[in-house]
């Protein structure tokens, strides 16, 4: 006699693919916006990296009562670690002390 099991406990197949669907859905909308997040992200932070080098010049100013020549200066004297913005861009400073930044 065969022995016929009830209330067995466990998922179907079908049941484990509307899973995966919905985790597949789940995922096709959820990563270009992290995505489009992160250029966002990278674009803040080089406006952040700007402020903070500007503050470094003036910082530098009032220690040597002149103008940093440019940002190697301010890396080798240790004002700053780095000189390029999270996006990649390049930071530069000109003779009166503005910052600029050249394009990736």
């Amino acid at each position: 006699m065969i022995k016929i099991l009830k209330n067995e406990k466990a998922f179907t197949l079908i049941e484990m693919m509307i899973v995966l669907l919905v985790i597949s859905v789940l995922l096709f909308i959820t990563i270009p916006n992290v995505t489009k997040q992160s250029n966002n992200i990278n674009s803040k932070g080089c406006e952040a990296f700007i402020h903070m080098v500007e503050g470094q010049i003036e910082a530098y100013k009032i220690d040597n009562n002149k103008a940093p020549q440019n940002m190697k200066t301010l890396v080798d004297e240790d004002y700053l670690k780095g000189t390029s913005c999270p996006n990649g861009g390049e930071v530069t400073i000109d003779g009166s002390g503005n910052v600029t930044v050249s394009s990736s």
